[in-house]
């Protein structure tokens, strides 16, 4: 058994941030162990390359939901990096940070030191943004974060303007002052390549050999003395490892794999646990629920005018592609495709934007489970135009099939459960129709091609957004934060609740849904967790 101060069981979005910055603060041994191999796969450092990375087994835990029955019955995929950097390493890549009133409701709920003044300040802290330092933004931080507008696909700069003649006022910062309005999309990227939580973080604390990194090593069970976390119990291979902690153990495996160990250590609801044969430590009945994520529905359309389609299916666009990268780490392979968006409101008396809005230079068919390919590009200039509604009020679960770490947990998110979020989804669709139906758009649009000429009214647009809506990967909450372990896990310092020792940094311990994509919030948890770990020490040195 080898001990160390620290050890952080999960090296992703989350992880990496933490370990990195305790690494930089000078905060003891640490140890971080990932279940997954190295990243060093050049499918994730080409920051198109996500693609590749969408259906890989040994990148990807490959998740999927329980058959969702307002989908018809559906089982949807739900993709999470198994490598190190985690989901950062397989995402989008898409920056966004959530809106104001998120996280000071955050606070309201009982989590003191996470409204927006200290969120802000935690952004700016991480941050190297290509807008430079503001207000709104940091610079010089380990992460750098790209604004692509001279870069993008000419397609999006008409999204933009078509996005104007349907109400969005153009926002040239999506992050900034507000998120209201269209834009184009920051990405993390350095210099043409993923940034992710692993390049920004933690592989330069490996370099200066502060953080020990195990990889491909499963953590199996966390081991107590009482009701104090003193260690882990790990595989690797066909071997059995023991880790102890001197000081702390932080989990950082994400919305699923974070409360499947606690349950399998004894943590969480006292019925599940007794009836898969694990005897009860702490009775906690929230580890697991309050499972919440993002769906999305697309509007897909057939170009007058070229798409990435046509450089990505033939061989003279894929060299020219691949030319602009190797010279100049520039063009399509250095971006994601999801580079126009922004956010509004379904209606005008709303406070703030409810509805995210995606649009991609780029139509596909989405690949079958199993399949190593995020999409095969129609043999047509093609673009999408989607919509994500920003806070939904449908609640999930995530819980153990079995007491046999290996085996997938149940996932649940119960999609559309709430009639208010199908209302809000509905009004997300019609407003594709009236952007589509601008004069930009109508000029550019030569058929529509998904969901097609049927869906025409209300009854036959719901029944294809129940056939084909989806995940856009955003799962959240498992462990939420509060100050009650009768509806929470973690209480505002990341500590579990009833067990020394032992906090949770990922994306499972948001009480609420950001409103956006996640990975730039749950990398703030990591960067807040590191901060709040390094006062603990200096106020137990104090006493």
């Amino acid at each position: 058994m080898t001990e160390w101060d620290v050890i952080i069981v999960g090296a992703g979005s989350a992880g990496c941030v933490l370990a990195g910055q305790l690494a930089e603060a000078g905060s003891g041994s640490i140890l971080v162990i990932e279940a997954g191999p190295r990243d060093r796969s050049p499918w994730i450092h080409l920051p198109i390359g996500y693609g590749k990375t969408f259906y890989h087994p040994r990148l990807n835990w490959m998740y999927r939901t329980t058959a969702q029955s307002e989908l018809d019955g559906r089982e949807i995929y739900q993709p999470r990096g198994k490598v190190v950097g985690g989901s950062s390493s397989i995402n989008a890549m898409v920056y966004a940070r959530g809106q104001q009133e998120d996280f000071d409701e955050w606070e309201r709920l009982g989590n003191p030191g996470w409204g927006w003044a200290e969120v802000l300040a935690a952004y700016r802290r991480m941050e190297d943004h290509a807008l430079g330092t503001s207000p709104w933004h940091g610079a010089g931080g380990p992460l750098h974060v790209t604004d692509i507008e001279a870069q993008a696909h000419p397609l999006t700069a008409l999204f933009v303007k078509a996005a104007g003649e349907a109400g969005l006022a153009f926002n040239p910062d999506l992050n900034g002052a507000t998120s209201a309005g269209a834009g184009y999309y920051q990405i993390t990227t350095r210099g043409g390549r993923r940034e992710s939580s692993a390049r920004a973080f933690l592989h330069p604390a490996r370099r200066r050999g502060r953080v020990k990194l195990e990889t491909e090593a499963l953590v199996t069970r966390i081991l107590f003395e009482g009701r104090r976390a003193v260690g882990l119990e790990v595989r690797r291979g066909g071997e059995t490892l023991l880790y102890r902690a001197r000081r702390e153990i932080v989990l950082a495996g994400g919305a699923f794999n974070t409360p499947q160990l606690l349950q399998l250590s004894g943590i969480g609801p006292a019925n599940l646990l007794t009836r898969h044969g694990i005897t009860p430590l702490q009775d906690l009945p929230a580890v697991g629920r309050n499972l919440q994520d993002h769906l999305c529905y697309d509007h897909v359309y057939r170009s007058k005018l070229p798409s990435l389609n046509g450089a990505l299916l033939s061989w003279p666009g894929r060299i020219g592609m691949a030319l602009n990268y190797l010279l100049g780490r520039r063009g399509p392979l250095s971006l994601s495709v999801n580079q126009g968006g922004g956010f509004f409101r379904t209606r005008p008396e709303l406070p703030r934007p409810d509805m995210q809005l995606y649009f991609s230079p780029l139509s596909y068919e989405r690949a079958l489970p199993g399949v190593r390919a995020l999409m095969k590009p129609d043999p047509f200039a093609g673009f999408s135009l989607s919509v994500s509604p920003c806070r939904p009020l449908s609640r999930g679960h995530v819980a153990i099939r079995s007491p046999d770490p290996h085996a997938p947990p149940e996932i649940s998110p119960n999609y559309l459960a709430e009639p208010e979020d199908v209302r809000v989804l509905m009004a997300g669709a019609r407003f594709l129709h009236r952007l589509a139906a601008t004069p930009t758009f109508a000029s550019l649009i030569e058929a529509e091609i998904r969901p097609g000429p049927d869906a025409v009214d209300e009854e036959r647009h719901l029944t294809a957004i129940r056939q084909n809506a989806y995940s856009v990967f955003h799962p959240c909450g498992t462990c939420r934060m509060g100050p009650d372990p009768r509806s929470a896990v973690v209480d505002a310092r990341l500590r579990v609740h009833g067990i020394e020792n032992l906090r949770i940094a990922d994306a499972s311990i948001f009480p609420t849904i950001p409103s956006g994509n996640i990975n730039a919030p749950a990398m703030m948890v990591g960067q807040r967790a590191a901060e709040l770990m390094r006062d603990s020490t200096r106020e137990a040195s104090a006493s």
